[in-house]
């Protein structure tokens, strides 16, 4: 039997009627550009996350960009993000002519470590940029306190995070702006591309909508330099119908990831380390292992489908070769993207899929030493 990294048909099979009937009834409204089913996904999504405001825009990468410039970041500015994760987050502020300020994660949540970010703030600083990386939270209360200290903005990169908590609140309203992908293998997935931002700053977000539509708030008047960033009215009613059952989803997550903790513990590797202020959203289950391509290659080879997040760290990407950053510049994001391996944890996973996930690492981990 083998054991697929994640099976997107699975999840959509399992709400097949709703989405045909979700899909219907856009098709049938003749709104095809915004409309009364984007408008109540903003709603009910702003609504879960606990935030005043949503605004839905076409992915997760254009609302880092327009959530930055909603910001009123710009060229020469300076934003700090994580040495480690996707590359999403530099792209975002370069495409805007800001510069991406790398600071190493916590090695034992692989999130942005707020003892460090304090000696990368400069004159030139205007956000700070965490990730809630894995589906975990990252540690919000310090990162705030120097956001406010500094007279800095914080933007949350939660395209990962879709249902987390920190200290029992969701994610999604902590910071100034908090930016969402639903890529369809997110835990809140659409059936293409599709983002959003949620704030409770009204104006953050009207600047938001006005970027995303050409700079315009009225037909044929431009205030601004926007662009064409728009959440698509089928992808919104597909996520209304996902949104109703994505905590029962993350539950189930969390059964596997507890499972997972249980019966892995003692093998050697480096399980997820939780805060007790975090409840994961779990939308990776990562280990670390100084054996990690060894152990990847028994899993494949037992029909276990394994990912790594991610294997190059952006500054060692070709993309940012101008920085001059070489192999050692930022050793602990290094060391995750040597370490690291992604483990399935779909929420449509059976029981005994997920007993074979566990006895083929226990196996892997054995043949890997």
């Amino acid at each position: 039997m083998n054991v697929p990294f994640l099976d997107l048909g699975r999840g959509v099979a399992a709400k097949r009627e709703a989405i045909d009937a979700a899909v219907g009834e856009v098709l049938s409204s003749g709104y095809y550009i915004g409309g009364p089913h984007c408008a109540a996904f903003e709603a009910e999504f702003a609504g879960y996350c606990g935030a005043a405001h949503c605004v839905g825009v076409a992915n997760g990468l254009d609302a880092l960009q327009l959530g930055l410039r909603a910001l009123g970041v710009g060229a020469g500015d300076e934003v700090i993000v994580s040495s480690n994760g996707y590359i999403a987050t530099w792209l975002a502020v370069s495409a805007i002519g800001a510069v991406p300020v790398p600071v190493e994660p916590d090695p034992a949540t692989h999130n942005l470590d707020p003892a460090r970010v304090v000696a990368a703030i400069t004159a030139r600083t205007r956000v700070i940029l965490p990730t809630h990386l894995y589906g975990q939270a990252a540690d919000l209360e310090p990162l705030l306190a120097l956001a406010r200290e500094h007279g800095l903005k914080l933007l949350e990169d939660a395209a990962q995070a879709h249902g987390a908590r920190y200290r029992g609140t969701r994610v999604g309203a902590h910071g100034d702006l908090v930016a969402w992908s639903f890529y369809p293998s997110k835990n809140l997935g659409a059936l293409g591309d599709g983002g959003a931002v949620t704030t409770n700053d009204a104006e953050v977000a009207r600047r938001v909508r006005t970027l995303g539509n050409y700079g315009s708030d009225v037909r044929y008047v431009n205030p601004l330099k926007g662009v064409n960033s728009r959440l698509d009215p089928l992808q919104a009613a597909v996520l209304s119908v996902k949104l109703a059952g994505l905590d029962a989803e993350n539950a189930r997550r969390r059964a596997i990831a507890a499972r997972y903790n249980s019966e892995l513990a003692g093998t050697g590797l480096i399980l997820p380390a939780v805060p007790n202020w975090a409840e994961p959203a779990w939308h990776l289950y990562v280990v670390r292992s100084p054996r990690r391509d060894a152990l990847r290659d028994a899993l494949a080879a037992a029909g276990i489908g394994t990912l790594i997040h991610y294997p190059i760290p952006p500054h060692l990407q070709g993309a940012y070769a101008e920085m001059g950053l070489g192999a050692g510049s930022f050793p602990i994001a290094e060391q995750l993207a040597r370490e690291v391996l992604s483990l399935p944890i779909d929420p449509h996973m059976r029981d005994d899929e997920v007993a074979q996930v566990i006895a083929g690492v226990i196996a892997g981990v054995r043949a890997a030493a």
